[in-house]
Protein backbone atom coordinates (compact mmCIF):
# COMPACT_ATOMS: atom_id res chain seq x y z
CA UNK A 1 0.00 0.00 0.00
CA UNK A 2 1.29 3.47 -0.89
CA UNK A 3 2.57 5.70 1.88
CA UNK A 4 -0.32 8.12 2.72
CA UNK A 5 2.13 10.98 3.26
CA UNK A 6 3.67 10.46 -0.21
CA UNK A 7 0.21 10.26 -1.78
CA UNK A 8 -0.74 13.56 -0.10
CA UNK A 9 2.55 15.23 -1.14
CA UNK A 10 2.14 14.07 -4.75
CA UNK A 11 -1.42 15.38 -4.83
CA UNK A 12 -0.29 18.75 -3.44
CA UNK A 13 2.56 18.92 -5.96
CA UNK A 14 0.23 18.26 -8.90
CA UNK A 15 -2.23 20.89 -7.68
CA UNK A 16 0.59 23.42 -7.23
CA UNK A 17 1.85 22.78 -10.76
CA UNK A 18 -1.56 23.41 -12.34
CA UNK A 19 -1.31 26.31 -14.83
CA UNK A 20 2.32 26.96 -13.90
CA UNK A 21 4.34 27.99 -16.95
CA UNK A 22 7.58 28.84 -15.13
CA UNK A 23 9.47 26.96 -12.43
CA UNK A 24 13.08 26.27 -11.44
CA UNK A 25 14.69 23.10 -10.12
CA UNK A 26 17.29 23.98 -7.49
CA UNK A 27 19.75 22.31 -5.15
CA UNK A 28 19.17 23.64 -1.65
CA UNK A 29 21.47 21.25 0.28
CA UNK A 30 23.68 23.14 2.70
CA UNK A 31 21.18 25.82 3.69
CA UNK A 32 20.40 26.07 7.38
CA UNK A 33 16.79 26.02 8.56
CA UNK A 34 16.97 29.79 9.04
CA UNK A 35 18.39 30.37 5.54
CA UNK A 36 15.76 28.10 3.99
CA UNK A 37 13.03 29.95 5.86
CA UNK A 38 14.35 33.32 4.63
CA UNK A 39 14.58 31.98 1.06
CA UNK A 40 10.95 30.84 1.21
CA UNK A 41 9.93 34.30 2.42
CA UNK A 42 11.94 36.13 -0.28
CA UNK A 43 10.49 33.92 -3.02
CA UNK A 44 6.96 34.38 -1.65
CA UNK A 45 7.44 38.19 -1.74
CA UNK A 46 8.17 37.87 -5.48
CA UNK A 47 4.98 35.88 -6.04
CA UNK A 48 6.71 32.49 -6.01
CA UNK A 49 6.65 29.31 -3.97
CA UNK A 50 9.41 26.95 -2.80
CA UNK A 51 8.46 23.27 -2.56
CA UNK A 52 10.81 20.71 -1.02
CA UNK A 53 9.91 17.08 -1.78
CA UNK A 54 11.48 13.76 -2.73
CA UNK A 55 12.87 13.63 -6.26
CA UNK A 56 10.66 10.66 -7.11
CA UNK A 57 7.53 12.63 -6.20
CA UNK A 58 8.66 15.77 -8.03
CA UNK A 59 9.50 13.62 -11.06
CA UNK A 60 6.08 11.91 -11.03
CA UNK A 61 4.23 15.20 -10.69
CA UNK A 62 6.19 16.73 -13.57
CA UNK A 63 5.94 13.63 -15.77
CA UNK A 64 2.17 13.59 -15.37
CA UNK A 65 2.17 17.16 -16.69
CA UNK A 66 4.23 16.07 -19.70
CA UNK A 67 7.49 17.59 -18.42
CA UNK A 68 10.53 15.35 -18.11
CA UNK A 69 13.18 16.54 -15.64
CA UNK A 70 14.40 13.09 -14.56
CA UNK A 71 17.98 13.85 -15.68
CA UNK A 72 18.01 16.99 -13.53
CA UNK A 73 16.53 15.44 -10.40
CA UNK A 74 19.74 14.07 -8.92
CA UNK A 75 20.64 14.85 -5.32
CA UNK A 76 18.49 17.05 -3.05
CA UNK A 77 16.10 19.09 -5.17
CA UNK A 78 13.40 21.64 -4.65
CA UNK A 79 10.90 23.19 -7.04
CA UNK A 80 10.59 26.95 -7.13
CA UNK A 81 7.37 28.05 -8.81
CA UNK A 82 7.09 31.51 -10.38
CA UNK A 83 3.42 32.46 -10.42
CA UNK A 84 3.71 36.00 -11.77
CA UNK A 85 7.30 37.28 -11.86
CA UNK A 86 9.84 34.77 -13.30
CA UNK A 87 12.69 37.31 -13.27
CA UNK A 88 11.95 38.42 -9.71
CA UNK A 89 11.89 34.84 -8.41
CA UNK A 90 15.12 34.02 -10.30
CA UNK A 91 16.74 37.12 -8.78
CA UNK A 92 15.66 36.05 -5.28
CA UNK A 93 17.45 32.73 -5.87
CA UNK A 94 20.56 34.46 -7.21
CA UNK A 95 20.66 36.93 -4.29
CA UNK A 96 20.34 34.07 -1.78
CA UNK A 97 23.21 32.22 -3.49
CA UNK A 98 25.41 35.34 -3.29
CA UNK A 99 24.63 35.57 0.42
CA UNK A 100 26.70 32.48 1.31
CA UNK A 101 30.11 31.11 0.31
CA UNK A 102 28.62 27.83 -0.99
CA UNK A 103 26.54 29.53 -3.70
CA UNK A 104 23.40 27.76 -2.50
CA UNK A 105 20.73 27.46 -3.74
CA UNK A 106 22.14 26.56 -7.12
CA UNK A 107 19.84 26.34 -10.11
CA UNK A 108 19.91 23.00 -11.96
CA UNK A 109 17.46 23.82 -14.74
CA UNK A 110 14.14 25.47 -15.34
CA UNK A 111 10.92 25.63 -17.28
CA UNK A 112 10.33 29.13 -18.63
CA UNK A 113 7.03 30.11 -20.23
CA UNK A 114 6.49 26.53 -21.39
CA UNK A 115 10.08 25.78 -22.50
CA UNK A 116 12.76 23.74 -20.77
CA UNK A 117 15.89 25.84 -20.14
CA UNK A 118 19.29 25.27 -18.55
CA UNK A 119 20.79 27.05 -15.54
CA UNK A 120 22.57 29.70 -17.66
CA UNK A 121 19.24 30.96 -19.01
CA UNK A 122 17.80 31.19 -15.49
CA UNK A 123 20.89 33.14 -14.37
CA UNK A 124 20.45 35.57 -17.28
CA UNK A 125 16.80 36.05 -16.33
CA UNK A 126 17.89 36.82 -12.75
CA UNK A 127 20.05 39.68 -14.05
CA UNK A 128 17.00 41.36 -15.63
CA UNK A 129 15.56 42.39 -12.29
CA UNK A 130 12.02 42.12 -10.99
CA UNK A 131 8.84 42.65 -12.98
CA UNK A 132 8.24 45.95 -11.15
CA UNK A 133 11.75 47.19 -12.08
CA UNK A 134 11.27 46.25 -15.73
CA UNK A 135 7.83 47.90 -15.80
CA UNK A 136 9.27 51.09 -14.26
CA UNK A 137 12.06 51.14 -16.87
CA UNK A 138 9.54 50.61 -19.66
CA UNK A 139 7.34 53.44 -18.35
CA UNK A 140 10.41 55.71 -18.21
CA UNK A 141 11.37 54.90 -21.80
CA UNK A 142 7.80 55.37 -23.05
CA UNK A 143 7.46 58.67 -21.15
CA UNK A 144 10.68 59.99 -22.71
CA UNK A 145 9.51 59.01 -26.20
CA UNK A 146 6.05 60.54 -25.63
CA UNK A 147 7.63 63.75 -24.34
CA UNK A 148 9.84 63.95 -27.45
CA UNK A 149 6.85 63.24 -29.69
CA UNK A 150 4.78 66.00 -28.03
CA UNK A 151 7.71 68.40 -28.46
CA UNK A 152 7.89 67.56 -32.17
CA UNK A 153 4.13 68.07 -32.57
CA UNK A 154 4.29 71.44 -30.78
CA UNK A 155 7.18 72.57 -32.99
CA UNK A 156 5.31 71.46 -36.11
CA UNK A 157 2.14 73.25 -34.95
CA UNK A 158 4.11 76.48 -34.33
CA UNK A 159 5.71 76.23 -37.77
CA UNK A 160 2.31 75.74 -39.40
CA UNK A 161 0.86 78.73 -37.54
CA UNK A 162 3.80 80.94 -38.52
CA UNK A 163 3.57 79.74 -42.12
CA UNK A 164 -0.18 80.41 -42.19
CA UNK A 165 0.30 83.91 -40.78
CA UNK A 166 2.97 84.63 -43.41
CA UNK A 167 0.69 83.46 -46.21
CA UNK A 168 -2.15 85.61 -44.88
CA UNK A 169 0.13 88.63 -44.76
CA UNK A 170 1.31 87.92 -48.28
CA UNK A 171 -2.28 87.62 -49.49
CA UNK A 172 -3.11 90.96 -47.84
CA UNK A 173 -0.13 92.65 -49.48
CA UNK A 174 -1.22 91.29 -52.86
CA UNK A 175 -4.76 92.57 -52.32
CA UNK A 176 -3.42 96.06 -51.46
CA UNK A 177 -1.19 96.03 -54.54
CA UNK A 178 -4.03 94.90 -56.77
CA UNK A 179 -6.29 97.62 -55.31
CA UNK A 180 -3.63 100.28 -55.93
CA UNK A 181 -3.16 99.11 -59.52
CA UNK A 182 -6.94 99.26 -60.13
CA UNK A 183 -7.10 102.78 -58.71
CA UNK A 184 -4.19 103.80 -60.94
CA UNK A 185 -5.89 102.34 -64.00
CA UNK A 186 -9.16 104.09 -63.14
CA UNK A 187 -7.36 107.39 -62.67
CA UNK A 188 -5.65 106.90 -66.02
CA UNK A 189 -8.96 106.26 -67.73
CA UNK A 190 -10.44 109.42 -66.19
CA UNK A 191 -7.48 111.45 -67.42
CA UNK A 192 -7.80 110.01 -70.92
CA UNK A 193 -11.53 110.80 -71.00
CA UNK A 194 -10.90 114.35 -69.80
CA UNK A 195 -8.23 114.83 -72.44
CA UNK A 196 -10.55 113.49 -75.14
CA UNK A 197 -13.30 115.90 -74.16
Amino acid sequence: MANPKNVQTLSTLKQSLNDIETFYVVDYQGLSAGQLSKLRRDIREKGGQLIVAKNTLIDRALQEGGRDFSATLKGPSALVLAHSDPAGVAKALADAAKGNDKGIPSVKSGFLEGNKVDASVVNRIASLGSKETLQAELVGVLSAHLSNFVGILEAYKTKLEEGGAGNSAGAGDNAVAEGAAAESAAAGESTDEGAGA
